[in-house]
């Protein structure tokens, strides 16, 4: 039995191939275009080229990304090489999900591990585009503010600073955003405890509150066990929908 189709869906490469065909006519040679699953377009860009590739995606006609949505940071350090690959899992449920190969200690590339994501929105031409540029320095992740070419960038590149500890050159006033006065660390790297390394607590005798080391033991959260749903055993979702009869009036 065939499905029908939408015409959305069948509408929806052909838009996207024609957005990165004008992309490929206005700055040729400049952006690599990474492969997604999510149906939006995204390239990747040289640390050195991000202002003037950024003004381009907002000024240029077939373009127009006037709005900045949202500036994430990207830790790739562990990005490939985890060894908790729980598709399955022994029948104790005490042993790992992968045995640990060696291809698990390769060591990253050098300015592969700290990224920044923009995802662009025009409204005009009702289009999205997402854009990512490495930090060539592991030890100090730097790249430009664009806060000059989108203004509403500022809290968002403040909240990478934070979390990430990507530094934005540029920026006009690069604070922390969502830690503590006095926080050390940044909080969303991967090699940061889960735990943390201070906790917060009121002490009555000093009558204020207080910092010291965590106390809270690490522990892995990883399940190690993956049960078997029976909500999608094909003897259930074949069967027929029971259904209440009415009694006889």
């Amino acid at each position: 039995m065939s499905v029908p189709v939408s015409a959305a869906a069948v509408a929806e490469p052909t838009r996207l191939e024609s957005l990165a065909g004008a992309v490929a006519r206005t700055l040729p040679d400049q952006l690599h275009r990474v492969p997604n699953t999510c149906r939006e377009l995204t390239y990747e860009v040289a640390a050195g080229a991000l202002l003037q590739v950024a003004a381009v995606l907002r000024d240029a006609p077939d373009l127009k990304f006037e709005m900045c949505m949202d500036v994430c940071g990207v830790d790739y350090l562990e990005h490939g090489r985890a060894e908790w690959k729980t598709q399955n899992a022994t029948s104790s449920g005490f042993s790992r999900g992968v045995a640990r190969g060696p291809e698990l200690d390769a060591p990253l590339a050098a300015g592969r591990r700290f990224a920044v994501v923009y995802h662009l929105l025009s409204i005009s031409l009702n289009q999205r585009l997402r854009l990512r540029v490495f930090c060539a320095d592991d030890a100090e992740p730097m790249v430009d503010s664009v806060t000059g070419i989108w203004a509403g960038v500022d809290w968002f590149e403040r909240e990478a600073f934070d979390m990430f500890g990507i530094l934005f050159k540029g920026h006009p006033d690069l604070r922390r955003l969502l830690t503590d006065y006095g926080f050390i660390g940044h909080p969303f790297r991967k090699d940061f405890p889960l735990s943390g390394n201070v906790e917060v607590r009121y002490d009555p005798e000093k009558g204020r509150v207080v910092y010291q080391p965590v106390s809270i033991d690490p522990r892995v959260l990883v399940p190690k066990v993956i049960r078997h749903d029976n909500r999608y055993d094909p003897a259930l979702t074949n069967a027929p929908v029971a259904t209440m009869g009415k009694p006889n009036a």
